[in-house]
């Protein structure tokens, strides 16, 4: 494996905004434009991770996601789609990809996607940008306490196993249904309001030590999403 990130898209635009980011964050990365072009040069390169787009010329998306598992089971593999009906093949058992992201998307939130995989598969976590103590949002999963700089949010365990499941893909849209599986390990039969209710308390919480930064939102008719600010 090398440290590249292969990038898989066919407009030209988005892979040179990607790439710019990428680099700006410590990531070199290569760029294929055409699906038919794709395991030929994972044969002779391994990336540490690929970014994969849905919608190509020749091979499509799909079908390079699975020849990548079958092939290369053990490099990461994010896919970008416009297509969200097309999330649970992309995240289930079917293709196996380890993440996705909807176009249109901030380059900042490709990054930031980036990361969290390159930390869940490798502990890669990569160049960071000097962030002050006291506007971090950090997470003690050992003692379960959630910190908003050195404020404890006193968290119930149902909303600090939420907003950890949410920091641990940023920007990724979680449907309420995905939250309580997450939330409520006993698969007990809980209402969609219940979650609208401890998403409500838990950016209330971080409200009250950050008045003026949203990053727990709502995503209309789809469900929640942490959003670090750019």
């Amino acid at each position: 494996m090398n440290d590249t990130i292969l990038i898989v898209e066919d407009e030209p635009k988005i892979a040179r905004l990607v790439a710019d980011y990428l680099s700006k964050s410590g990531y070199a990365s290569d760029h294929i434009d055409h699906g038919n072009a794709v395991m030929e040069w994972l044969e002779e390169n391994q990336p540490m991770l690929v970014l994969l787009d849905l919608m190509l010329p020749g091979t499509d998306g799909l079908t390079l996601c699975r020849q990548i598992r079958e092939r290369f089971p053990a490099i990461p593999v994010i896919m970008l789609t416009a297509r969200v009906e097309e999330v649970d093949r992309l995240l289930g058992l079917e293709l196996g990809a380890d993440d996705y992201i909807c176009k249109p998307f901030s380059p900042r939130e490709v990054v930031a996607r980036v990361k969290a995989v390159l930390r869940r598969s490798y502990g890669i976590i990569g160049t960071e940008e000097a962030i002050p103590e006291g506007d971090r949002l950090t997470l003690d999963e050992d003692g379960w306490r959630a910190m908003a700089g050195r404020e404890d949010l006193n968290l119930t365990a149902v909303e600090f196993q939420l907003l950890k499941v949410m920091m641990h893909s940023p920007g990724r849209i979680f449907s309420r249904d995905q939250l309580m599986d997450h939330m409520y390990r006993d698969h007990r039969i809980v209402s969609e309001r219940t979650v609208d209710s401890h998403v409500k308390k838990l950016r209330r919480k971080i409200a009250d030590v950050w008045p003026d930064r949203d990053i727990i939102r709502s995503v209309y008719g789809v469900g929640y999403k942490y959003q670090p600010e750019e």
